[in-house]
């Protein structure tokens, strides 16, 4: 058994075919290129059991010779797929369970352990890849990697998908350097973090699979395990929910996706602050500057979203044939496509790209080798969680009016309450804890209506002028802006009306790390 470690890269052909002649393959190659097609038949059980237990069994034919292998467990960060694998040559393009596999020093295990009989007895083909594969071996700042160019395509008995990426392989060094060797490329070309293998995009065209918008999930902590493992793991999993979210983002028009962009970097930015209190940083405090510079610049595009589907068209619908709120809509709509045109250009896609890369030679650096000693993690999480809540009860109760400076501030603090809650709820009583959550979860709603409301009065200063020479008539145009302002000015005094009641609620209940 080896443990393989890799970095899957998305890239076009194009793209693909100007790397290749470029003088940085040159710089580091050791080897010249060797290019061979592969064939792969990946086998599973009609319910697909070795998927669901991640897991991964193909018949590979390179040249003459037929391979059988076995991947399963490890772990994918920022495109870092690492994975258990067994390999043992077959004489023909048949599964052949007879021989014994390598355990890597630990002697040999036999394939009952790892696929016992009743599933083996029903493995079948499922779908195939086909590709051509050019290899090179890198000596890159002392670590050996070996970089693959594939493109081919994905098949199924239905249907078929292209697939062209680059594959960069540890082979002897550190992970860093795989992260920064495709900072290097990106450079040169465009290239994407790859989360999905050959394997799971196979499975996908099995199962007519779709992409949505994704939410966080929260890994779960235990109270015997270190901050510093804790506080990493809580990391990859905040730029794993960003990634997921960003390919939806940069290809369609879905909202949501853009939404739990958001909600992945103000997520990543109170861990960030955890991670702060073990030991500053200049990197990691440059990184902290990018992810909000960015959040700051995808909340543009949110905000605009919101007002026009939660403000505009149902004003429209309510008020059809409004001239003056039509021209609002339009200049609403024009200057969003303008936003998101923007981050979707060449500029900012590489920007984010970098971003998640820096993150990742970061975390796989020196800095946590040298993290202060801390706190049990118990006793660390109810310090944060005691201080944020304390903050949180003394500022609520200084609202008597509906002062938005106040109320900004008083969101930011719930939402870092609310995520570290999420994020340490698992040491605690898990009914308390979810109770807490949904009681501050209905604070966080309103105070985010209130804030839709303060920004639609900040977009309406801003949008005017245009929608004046959209219409070109003041009086149609100022009555349109008037409605929308006698509107949400109706739903701010209802929502800090309901923000008092849900702080009463929220008051009434014991916190859930005291018990």
């Amino acid at each position: 058994m080896s443990i393989e470690t890799e970095l899957k890269l998305r890239i076009t052909p194009e793209a693909l075919a100007r790397l290749k002649r470029h003088a940085l393959l040159r710089k580091y190659a050791v080897t010249r290129p060797v290019t061979r097609r592969l064939y792969n038949i990946y086998f599973d059980t009609p319910k697909l059991a070795l998927h669901k237990s991640r897991k991964a069994l193909r018949l590979r034919r390179a040249g003459r010779q037929w391979i059988q292998t076995l991947k399963g467990g490890g772990s994918v960060r920022a495109g870092l797929h690492q994975r258990n694998e067994w390999e043992v040559p077959v004489s023909r393009p048949e599964l052949d369970f007879s021989m014994s596999l390598e355990m890597g020093g630990a002697g040999v295990v036999d394939w009952d352990v790892l696929l016992p009989q009743p599933v083996r007895k029903k493995l079948h083909p499922v779908f195939v890849t086909d590709f051509s594969r050019s290899v090179r071996l890198l000596d890159y700042q002392g670590a050996e990697i070996e970089l693959c160019m594939d493109r081919g395509e994905v098949s199924t008995e239905q249907h078929s998908m292209p697939l062209c990426e680059l594959e960069l392989e540890l082979k002897s060094g550190e992970p860093r350097q795989i992260f920064e060797l495709a900072l290097e490329i990106l450079d040169v070309v465009p290239v994407e973090l790859e989360l999905v293998n050959k394997a799971e995009y196979g499975y996908r065209l099995l199962s007519g699979y779709t992409d949505a918008p994704v939410k966080a999930a929260v890994p779960e902590v235990k109270g015997s395990e270190a901050i510093t493992e804790v506080l990493q793991s809580l990391v990859w999993s905040c730029l794993q929910h960003l990634q997921t979210n960003l390919r939806g983002a940069m290809a369609c028009d879905d909202a949501e996706y853009l939404h739990q962009m958001r909600v992945a970097l103000r997520r990543l930015r109170v861990v960030l602050r955890m991670v702060e209190k073990l030991r500053k940083d200049k990197q990691l405090s440059t990184l902290i500057n990018e992810a909000a510079a960015l959040c700051k610049a995808l909340g543009k595009i949110r905000e605009l979203d919101v007002f026009i589907s939660q403000t505009l068209q149902p004003m429209c619908k309510r008020i059809p044939n409004h001239v003056g709120l039509e021209a609002l809509l339009a200049v609403a709509g024009q200057r969003r496509a303008a936003y998101y045109a923007a981050m979707r250009g060449a500029g900012r896609a590489r920007e984010m790209q970098c971003l998640i890369l820096n993150f990742s030679i970061w975390m796989c650096g020196p800095y946590w080798l040298h993290a202060k000693e801390t706190p049990q993690l118990r006793v660390f999480a109810t310090h944060q969680l005691c201080k944020l809540a304390s903050r949180f009860s003394r500022d609520s109760k200084q609202l008597k009016s509906p002062d938005m400076h106040k109320l900004h501030a008083l969101r930011i603090l719930v939402k870092r309450l609310r995520y570290s809650a999420e994020l340490f709820f698992c040491l605690y009583d898990k009914r308390a804890s979810k109770a807490f959550l949904a009681k501050l979860s209905e604070i966080q709603e309103v105070l985010g209506r209130i804030n839709d409301i303060s920004v639609a009065n900040r977009l309406l200063d801003e949008l005017s002028d245009e929608a004046f020479l959209a219409v070109n008539s003041l009086p149609e145009s100022c009555e349109g802006i008037a409605l929308v302002r006698g509107w949400i000015a109706h739903d701010l005094l209802h929502e800090f009306a309901a923000l008092h009641n849900a702080v009463s609620c929220f008051n009434k209940q014991p916190v859930f790390w005291d018990k």
